[in-house]
């Protein structure tokens, strides 16, 4: 692998991930709610899913996910409920920066870095369109007649340091984000606004075509 395709499979990896959707929302979130320093937590979970992801395509099941259209629905209507779910309890929060304690691997101020590590790798493992995209990417960037474990191993090493550095530009701005506005009155609504992306985050993938 040369040096132009691996800056060139790192830009691909860097626009797909920098994009807005469920898992860096709950970076941005979880970084107003907890501070950056913590959400390195939620960020491995998410890095963790993202690795067994990008592993699923090049063994080959992320042809079956594409074939198997009932299979990709299941995987899509289960992570689209959990972040309806999982705004609404958001949305009905009063304080800003306050989370409800009835979601899974969701808690308060002091919720463990174990709950935040499952609610992101949660939220990342219901997007199967993850795979989709490792499955059509990978292929381009596999040189047929060099070692594929070395090109495996960097591959994954890069995307993982592209997610984790993408999850924590969020969580960095979600920090700010809360300690601008959590002393005017736009705090109290605050919440109310990023349950309802949650929610309309997960009717989107819901409602999105294969």
């Amino acid at each position: 692998m040369t040096v132009h395709f691996l800056l060139l499979y790192s830009m691909t990896v860097l626009v797909a991930s920098i994009i807005p959707g469920p898992s860096m929302l709950l970076a941005l979130t979880h970084g107003m709610q907890y501070g950056a320093r913590r959400t390195i937590a939620s960020a491995m979970g998410n890095v963790l899913v993202t690795l067994i992801q990008a592993a699923v395509s090049i063994a080959g099941l992320g042809a079956i996910l594409l074939a198997s259209e009932t299979v990709f629905q299941l995987v899509k209507w289960a992570g689209a409920a959990y972040l309806v779910c999982m705004g609404i309890g958001i949305m009905r929060s009063s304080a800003m920066g306050a989370v409800p304690t009835d979601l899974p691997g969701a808690g308060r101020d002091d919720a463990s870095l174990g709950k935040m590590f499952l609610q992101a790798a949660l939220v990342t493992a219901g997007n199967p369109k993850a795979i989709v995209f490792f499955t059509a990417v990978f292929p381009q960037f596999i040189d047929p007649h060099a070692s594929f474990l070395i090109q495996f191993c960097v591959l994954m090493g890069a995307g993982a340091l592209i997610a984790f550095s993408c999850f924590m530009l969020y969580a960095a701005g979600g920090q700010q984000i809360v300690a601008i506005f959590s002393r005017s009155a736009v705090g109290k609504y605050f919440n109310k606004i990023v349950g309802a992306s949650f929610v309309a985050s997960g009717i989107g993938l819901a409602a999105s075509n294969k």
